[in-house]
């Protein structure tokens, strides 16, 4: 009995069924698949995971810097906070803090609820804690997003900002001081809260520079030669002036490109040395804070000074061509006499200006310094003995570096 021709639909759909039966997986090769699916997904995870991890550790200052920003600014709620403002104390230091007896001791007398506290190791993974440091103010207060700072270089800005970007995340922080590892505090606590919190201006020193030929040509348009100021890297200042630092980028960057330190005469280098010494010779930390605010056209909002004292003394060889140099305090020079005359000073004269800066603070006039820079251990043991920054215990201090040695 012959069957009917198919039409051409149904050889269709016999060659369908055949192919999808040469194709059809063996049971076998299905359960073998079942089990690679799920580790190939896993191996790809993990993947992405370490790569997310290369990111995060290999990201720059800048970016860390920019990122913090912006999350800042995206927040929806306000900034507000409760309670009283706060002073924040930003350490940028080589390690650790080697005057952290001091400190310690300055932090005890105050109200926490007033201050926080930063610290910008240039040792990358350096911890504080009970093994390193003698004051229980610093522990845990490192931040981790460090980097290497070498003197005379655009790191130390970068590392600034790592330092002012941190403390902008709590909106409390109202006055942001930068200290380095030399600085100690010459009232105590109570004084120096009031003294900040009274004014609503930032402390920034900055002045004309007419004399050293820093400014660089090239830095036009982005940085006009008529805002170039010059000035202390140790300042203070109010928030707002913290997150125009902070949110910078063009500046920075022109900064980088054409602010750099000249490198010293190399004997070996012969005479190379006279192409090299015609450089420009900027460094970044005396300029770039200074620039950025006459820029912004915030110089009315600023006490045109520091309130961190240097001592600056010409070298003792005239024929060395190394300029100014600030002096290291002694137990021997740190004493109450010298102390009391750094107290007393009332005003600053700016030469390349003419001008005469009267120490104000909300329209008093005020002592000018605060802190003082470049003191030795021994500097601020005595400091410390003499009851400068608050009530001394000996006893406390012999027990805490027999402690931590």
């Amino acid at each position: 009995m012959s069957l009917p021709p198919l039409g051409g639909g149904g050889r269709l759909r016999i060659m369908t069924r055949k192919i999808f039966q040469a194709q059809a997986v063996p049971p076998h090769r299905r359960f073998s698949m079942c089990w690679k699916l799920p580790v190939l997904l896993s191996l790809c995870l993990s993947l992405l995971a370490i790569f997310n991890l290369h990111l995060y550790y290999s990201s720059s200052a800048a970016d860390t810097v920019r990122i913090s920003a912006a999350r800042r600014r995206m927040s929806p709620f306000p900034l507000s906070f409760r309670g009283p403002p706060k002073i924040v104390f930003l350490f940028l230091v080589r390690r650790d803090v080697p005057l952290d007896f001091l400190w310690g001791a300055f932090f005890d007398g105050a109200d926490v609820a007033k201050f926080s506290v930063f610290v910008h190791s240039s040792t990358p993974g350096f911890q504080f804690d009970e093994s390193t440091s003698k004051s229980r103010h610093l522990y845990g207060r490192q931040l981790n997003a460090s980097i290497q700072v070498a003197w005379g270089e655009s790191s130390m800005l970068e590392a600034e900002k790592l330092l002012l970007s941190a403390a902008l995340d709590d909106p409390a922080n109202q006055r942001f001081v930068l200290l380095s590892d030399s600085c100690v505090p010459l009232y105590n606590f109570s004084y120096i809260y009031n003294y900040l919190m009274a004014s609503p201006r930032s402390f920034v020193d900055s002045f004309l520079d007419t004399k050293e030929g820093r400014y660089n040509q090239k830095m036009s348009p982005v940085i006009p030669m008529e805002k170039w100021r010059k000035g202390s890297q140790w300042i203070t200042l109010v928030r707002s002036h913290a997150e125009v630092v902070v949110d910078d980028d063009g500046v920075l960057a022109a900064f980088k490109k054409f602010c750099k330190r000249r490198p010293p005469v190399d004997a070996s280098k012969g005479k190379l040395n006279w192409k090299l010494q015609q450089q420009h010779n900027c460094i970044p930390d005396e300029h770039y804070v200074q620039t950025l605010l006459a820029m912004k056209d915030l110089e009315q909002e600023l006490e045109r000074r520091t309130v961190t004292y240097t001592e600056w003394n010409q070298p003792a060889n005239k024929m060395e061509n190394t300029g100014w140099h600030p002096t290291t305090f002694t137990y021997a020079s740190a004493g109450p006499k010298k102390i009391k005359a750094i107290k007393e000073i009332n005003h600053v004269y700016y030469e390349t200006e003419y001008r005469n800066e009267w120490c104000h603070t909300n329209a008093t006039l005020v002592p000018c310094f605060l802190f003082g820079r470049k003191f030795s251990r021994g500097a601020a043991m005595r400091i410390l003995s003499e009851g400068v920054v608050g009530p001394f215990d000996a006893s406390a201090l012999l027990l805490s570096t027999m402690t931590h040695p």
